[in-house]
């Protein structure tokens, strides 16, 4: 029986099916559950186990009425069995990358608003669906990005169209609409909007404004904007800052609904029912012939623009 044991421990090695399944098993705490969670049948993980063991020289889990435990060896073998796994993991993205045909450098440019959620969401999409590809951000105002994108030094880039923004030429560009937007109204949560579904303009009336005072052809976002004669009481550059001061209890801010996942804690927001605001769009533009990386880009871009209006 001893020479058997020994034989065994011999013959046998650690692979990574094996390992994998340990692992599982030290994560679930059963058999049976690895089996569902790696689709198994549970005598295929206990012949995993049991080559592992093997190749251990000791038990690797102390079984129970209820479950595994781990042994001594057991915890080292997972610890160990951890990093390789992952170390693997990061090996099959290396490689996918050197597949995919999609490699190289892609550039985009962004206005304020739409870097602060819906860029960065599909920059970290497409440089996970083609690890090859490396994605650079450029910050600059929206005539400065389009100068760069039609003599290629910008690939995509993400701009504000609409009602009180100027109209930028876009002849001999390609475009697609990312996002129809909506405003909102962002307010302290003790404020008297706070509970409500929704307001009108004549809500807005009385309200104390903090007001944005960014870069020349930017989308600019000062108090609502069909309200007559509103009440300025701040005029600053940063998102930050506006919404700080909001969160203070200074006064409210229109905010685009890209600009959501910008609120910090103590500030809300509600819909503004105005029909004689004919709204923005967000755009994302590219040389009139795109390439594969740039439409890709551009496919992310409104993936994520849905899940962000779906939040």
């Amino acid at each position: 029986m001893t020479n058997t044991h020994v034989n065994l421990a011999a013959m046998a090695e650690f692979t990574l099916a094996g390992l994998r399944v340990v692992h599982q098993v030290a994560a679930a705490g059963s058999f049976t559950r690895a089996a569902e969670m790696l689709g198994y049948t549970q005598s295929a993980i206990s012949r995993q186990v049991a080559a592992m063991e093997a190749a251990a020289g000791a038990p690797i889990f102390d079984r129970r009425r209820r479950g595994v435990a781990l042994t001594p060896a057991g915890q080292v073998l997972v610890r160990r069995a951890a990093g390789i796994l992952a170390d693997m993991a990061a090996t099959e993205l290396e490689l996918a990358g050197l597949r995919d045909r999609l490699a190289g450098r892609l550039t985009i440019g962004a206005y304020p608003t739409a870097a602060i959620a819906l860029v960065p969401r599909a920059m970290a999409q497409v440089t996970s669906d083609h690890p090859g590809l490396a994605v650079v951000l450029e910050e600059a105002s929206t005539p400065a990005l389009l100068r760069r994108l039609r003599t290629g030094r910008l690939d995509v880039a993400v701009i504000g169209v609409g009602h009180g923004l100027p109209d930028h030429d876009l002849s001999e560009l390609s475009q697609t609409t990312v996002l129809q937007g909506d405003l909102l109204v962002a307010f302290p949560d003790t404020h008297r909007f706070a509970g409500h579904d929704g307001i009108t303009v004549l809500d807005l009336a009385q309200e104390h404004w903090i007001a944005g005072d960014g870069t020349a052809g930017q989308p600019q976002f000062g108090a609502w904007p069909t309200l007559s004669n509103p009440h300025i009481a701040h005029t600053v550059r940063s998102w930050s800052t506006r919404l700080g001061l909001v969160a203070a209890g200074l006064g409210i801010t229109v905010i685009p609904d890209l600009a959501l996942a910008a609120l910090p804690k103590g500030v809300r927001a509600v819909a503004v029912t105005d029909s004689s605001w004919p709204g923005r769009a967000t755009v994302a533009v590219t040389r009139l012939r795109p390439s594969a990386q740039d439409q890709a880009m551009v496919t992310a871009l409104r993936n994520q623009a849905g899940c962000l209006h779906n939040a």
